[in-house]
């Protein structure tokens, strides 16, 4: 068996003419980019209820627990605690709702993102607690934000697929 070598005339010659019996090999089935699978359905949704309505639960503890988190906030000493209780609140339920209907998902991840990096060092400064129980949960629940933060950034980097999809 030889090989032949075609000029480049030859070359483009070959690749304006088309037959009816040629057809492209494909290793795999092709799947459309903006579809996805049952399994991906499954996960986006999932993932929507349990991180958006976490955020609505965490939000809506704001104003049904108002006057214990308000002196919470004034013992680290938040400014204007009763406002950036209520104000954060806010913050936590329409990025929740944002996540879990995924209306406008992206404002809605930077809205938790926000509150999170606000909030987060303020909160739960455990290089300032004295008590090594106080400490213990400021720590657990600083790097509990940090991993929020991740999947809020995250959310944000996705890409918006139509509201039909999911």
């Amino acid at each position: 068996m030889a090989l032949k070598f075609r000029s480049r005339d030859e070359r483009s010659q070959q690749e304006h003419q088309t037959s009816a019996d040629v057809v492209p090999l494909t290793l795999t089935e092709r799947r459309v980019a903006t579809g996805m699978s049952a399994f991906e359905q499954g996960a986006v949704l999932a993932g929507r209820l349990i991180f958006g309505g976490y955020f609505i639960y965490s939000g809506i503890k704001h104003f049904t627990e108002r006057e214990t988190m308000v002196s919470y906030a004034r013992a680290k000493g938040v400014a204007f605690p009763q406002v950036a209780v209520l104000g954060s609140g806010a913050m936590l339920v329409v990025g929740g709702a944002s996540l879990l209907t995924g209306v406008k998902p992206k404002l809605g991840a930077s809205l938790i993102a926000a509150f999170l990096a606000g909030v987060t060092p303020k909160m739960h400064d455990y290089w300032n607690a004295g008590d090594s129980g106080q400490r213990m949960h400021d720590f657990v629940d600083f790097t509990k934000n940090l991993a929020l933060i991740g999947g809020a950034a995250f959310a944000a980097a996705v890409a918006e697929r139509p509201r039909a999809v999911v």
